[in-house]
């Protein structure tokens, strides 16, 4: 009787995880960061004592419009602002329609899959708590992040239960610059000591934003892409820093020179800004190999009876 009291508990375990989610408005592409306890980097920054996710692409305009679809028919808490509406290479080019209480937004085809810009580091959060909340009518406030409304003053300290998140600067340098194979930096995010106009878009050399992914041959160590130019990204600073929070990488309208690990900014994070986009990290989720490990121990417990 035990063994078939653990063998139904095993086998429920298990229908739960084969069973098909409901389909989410946003996929994301993730990236696994691993080699943990790294050492850092010349600059300071670079050390990780944990494996992790992160966006293999910066949040696009489809992304963040699925986001403001679900959660922005009053637009509380400001999650679309004029910059997002700003037609043309200074702005999103998403378009807010309808009336306060039934707002609906879309982007065309031809800015769909280029980065968000004019978030600020609180958009940014409140995206990641909806991610983590399953979407939808996922909560927005709380997650990741306790916001309880904030739109300004200081930045909120990431929840220690947090699941999809802002990455630390440490994690986004780290899968910027670090290479795992042979545990050296380069200087810049393509895994060399140079860049050039044809491995990023910075320097004017598009005069716009382009689709995340465009440079294929210029991805990192890890096979993150645009970490360096298109637009700026919000990051968590590793330690408090008063109101501040980070941003790297550069942008379509900086020289190459703002792409290198040596370049960092600190901004308030209600900054809005044509130039400034994000990524999102995530907690690795349970290796698919331990589930099957889990499913050979019960059916083995079964034969024995």
């Amino acid at each position: 009787m035990k063994s078939r009291v653990i063998l139904s508990l095993g086998l429920a375990v298990l229908a739960g995880v084969s069973l098909v989610p409901p389909a989410l408005a946003v996929t994301m592409s993730w990236t696994s960061i691993g080699n943990a306890n790294n050492a850092a980097d010349t600059t300071g920054y670079g050390s990780v004592n944990h494996a992790y996710n992160i966006g293999t692409y910066e949040v696009t305009n489809a992304q963040y419009v699925e986001f403001l679809n679900a959660k922005g028919s009053s637009n509380s808490a400001g999650i679309y602002n004029a910059t997002m509406g700003t037609t043309g290479a200074y702005g999103s080019n998403i378009v807010q329609g309808g009336s306060s209480g039934s707002y609906t937004y879309s982007v065309s085809s031809t800015y769909a899959n280029m980065p968000v810009v004019g978030v600020t580091w609180f958009d940014a959060a409140r995206f990641s708590n909806w991610l983590g909340n399953g979407q939808g009518n996922g909560d927005m406030e709380t997650g990741a992040y306790t916001l309880n409304g904030a739109t300004s003053g200081n930045a909120v300290d990431k929840n220690s239960t947090a699941t999809v998140y802002i990455p630390s600067e440490n994690e986004w340098y780290k899968a910027a610059y670090y290479n795992g194979t042979t545990s050296t930096y380069s200087l810049y995010p393509n895994g060399q000591n140079s860049i050039t106009t044809a491995e990023a878009n910075c320097d004017f050399s598009v005069g716009h934003t382009t689709a995340v992914g465009t440079y294929s041959g210029a991805a990192s160590s890890y096979g993150t892409f645009d970490q360096g130019g298109n637009a700026w990204e919000w990051n968590d600073l590793n330690a408090v820093s008063g109101s501040s929070r980070g941003l790297r990488g550069g942008s379509w309208i900086n020289n190459g020179l703002t792409l290198a690990s040596s370049s960092r900014y600190l901004y308030v994070p209600s900054l809005v800004s044509g130039y400034v986009g994000f990524r999102v990290a995530s907690v690795p989720e349970p290796s698919a190999m331990v589930l099957t490990i889990f499913a050979s121990g019960m059916m083995l417990t079964r034969r024995k009876r």
